[in-house]
Formats: structure tokens, C-alpha cells, sequence
């Protein structure tokens, strides 16, 4: 299994179930700032339209094109399907954001061979490796 930081630095692509609209939460401004970091940020939001200039997905099953990492902004209850969805497309790794921890969705994730994280953040751990993906 890849390392927090290694996952980052391989993906390209990442998925963010549960972006929000709101400036103020986190669930918009992690993925903006990693947008600004040059990772491709692709929204899913049953109730929003367009994000950080991209359109937005009601699921995992709607992106049409394969996805490097699923990044959840839900609560733990919910991360146990968001992972699932993960594993049907062909994600090969799923990001729990901090506060968020779910043994179910571990076990999942582990079972179909794709890497897990949980509990962390994406901004914390880009800056803690140094990582962008601008050239």
C-alpha cells in the first residue's frame, strides 16, 4: 500500500464526493486549493451544477473518465457506499478527510486491493511532502 504522500504524487485526477458550494467549508477550499496546485479537481455534488470551473457529477458512476483518487467530504456513515462506488469505477485510491474515520470503509477498500487513507487532509499532507503538479 502507497503512503499518504505517494498517493498524492501519483494521482493527477481527484475526485471530491460531498464539494461544497460554500466558501467557508472545508469541503470548498481543500479542493480549491489543490486545484490551484495544479491536480485536476473533478466535483461530486447531487445538488450543484458547476465547481472550481468544472462541471459536477451527482456520482462516482457519472465521471467519464477514470479518476486517480475519490476524496470524501462525508460523514463516516456515508463513507461505507462512497467507497464502494470507488471500487466499481476503478478508483485505486480513496481519502477520508480529517475527523472522518469508518473500519467498514477501511475493510472495503482493503478487500478489493486499492489504497486507503482516512482521518487526513489533502492540503495538510501536500504541504507537509511539498507537492504540486504544476511543471
Amino acid at each position: 500500500m502507497r503512503s499518504a504522500q505517494q498517493i498524492l504524487a501519483e494521482a493527477g485526477v481527484i475526485a471530491v464526493v460531498g464539494a461544497s458550494r460554500d466558501p467557508g467549508k472545508p469541503a470548498h477550499s481543500v479542493p480549491l486549493l489543490m486545484q490551484r496546485y495544479g491536480w485536476r479537481i473533478i466535483p461530486v455534488n447531487p445538488k450543484a451544477g458547476e465547481l472550481f470551473g468544472e462541471p459536477v457529477y451527482r456520482s462516482l458512476a457519472e465521471i467519464p473518465h477514470p479518476v486517480d483518487l475519490v476524496d470524501v467530504f462525508r460523514p463516516a456513515e456515508d463513507a461505507v457506499q462512497v467507497v464502494r462506488e470507488a471500487v466499481a469505477i476503478g478508483a485505486p485510491a480513496v481519502w477520508l478527510q480529517l475527523g472522518i474515520v469508518s473500519a467498514e470503509a477501511r475493510r472495503i477498500a482493503e478487500e478489493a486491493g486499492i489504497d486507503y487513507v482516512e482521518d487526513r487532509c489533502l492540503v495538510i499532507e501536500r504541504a507537509a511532502a511539498g507537492l504540486s503538479r504544476q511543471a
